[in-house]
């Protein structure tokens, strides 16, 4: 399946930033509204390092990892449900989205001017009143939407599936300070702000100095600040999990390469994101245990241990199998 996540926020809370550090796109960012006029839109791989180890097992030089699709979305500001700044373009692109990336400015700048141009104050307040402006939005939004589709079904009756923007689920992205990085008491109030959607704190120009920087080089670049992940990690770790997702794995000579499913699939189904002929003549499938299979080090030697199993179609998928499929078109 494809992840697909709109990135929205208020002008200058670093959100055009934040998507050109996670794409490397080079989507224009500037301290002035409406820099992003259209979407961009930017596709990256999900960072998984168990393929790299399936790659040396099995001797291949092709990895395919997941990819999550992100999307820039411009013209949210206050009152553009009624048509305020570029009004409610933005609508038919968070539509499309599976989820929303809503990043939030939780940082005090006298360069950077704020969008409703008040004064600096208590961050916690500040960043109250920007959630509330954007969902206020998308309300309005979804209100004036169902009032076009009662007037629709009134002359032609129809029971079509509407995707209401408030119904998509929500990761909050604090922008922070450098020190609110690893202000434990800053994110701790922000989270509460926020229960019971995810939250993630990150710093918008750190991560856009980390720009053509390699794995292990942002990994010691973010050390030095007192940080683990990237906003990449961190956002595609949220939205798996906002969304209930998970990634098997195939390896072979050919390729190494990730999945992404839904929890909770059955390995027909499994089988069905590869190709539709894999689930429909799905006979069974040939499962390993991921962890396994790195510490023995080959599918010979999980075969030896009995670590190798064959499974119908009622097995439930879980994070990190190593499958073959079997079937009969």
């Amino acid at each position: 399946m494809n992840l697909k996540i709109g990135i929205i926020g208020l002008p200058n809370v670093g959100k055009s930033t934040l998507f050109n550090a996670l794409t490397n796109a080079g989507a224009l960012a500037a301290n002035y509204p409406f820099a992003t006029i259209e979407p961009n839109v930017g596709i990256v791989p999900v960072p998984d390092e168990r393929l790299d180890i399936l790659a040396k097992i099995y001797d291949t030089d092709k990895i395919v990892p997941a990819t999550v699709e992100f999307v820039d979305i411009a013209g949210l500001v206050q009152g553009a449900s009624k048509g305020e700044g570029l009004g409610n373009k933005f609508l038919a692109h968070i539509r499309e989205c599976q989820a929303i990336c809503h990043v939030v400015r939780a940082f005090k700048s006298s360069d950077i001017v704020r969008a409703d141009n008040k004064p600096e104050d208590n961050i916690i307040n500040q960043a109250k009143d920007d959630i509330d402006i954007i969902n206020l939005e998308l309300q309005l939004a979804d209100d004036e939407t169902r009032e076009k589709i009662a007037t629709k079904r009134k002359k032609s009756p129809e029971d079509e599936f509407i995707p209401y923007l408030t119904d998509k689920p929500v990761i909050y992205m604090f922008n922070v300070d450098e020190d609110g990085l690893t202000d434990k008491t800053l994110q701790s109030k922000l989270k509460q702000l926020v229960s019971p959607s995810q939250a993630i704190f990150v710093n918008a120009k750190l991560e856009e100095e980390m720009s053509g920087m390699d794995h292990a080089e942002r990994k010691e670049f973010l050390a030095s600040y007192g940080v683990n992940h990237d906003a990449l990690e961190e956002l595609i770790k949220a939205a798996y999990e906002t969304l209930g997702l998970q990634s098997f794995l195939t390896a072979g000579k050919k390729e190494c390469r990730a999945w992404t499913i839904k929890r909770g699939s059955t390995a027909p189904e499994a089988a069905g994101t590869i190709h539709t002929d894999f689930e429909r003549g799905f006979i069974a499938a040939s499962i390993c245990n991921y962890d396994d299979l790195a510490t023995l080090g080959s599918e010979q030697a999980v075969r030896a241990a009995g670590k190798l199993r064959t499974e119908g179609k009622t097995y439930i998928m879980q994070d990190g199998d190593v499958v073959e499929f079997k079937f009969n078109v």
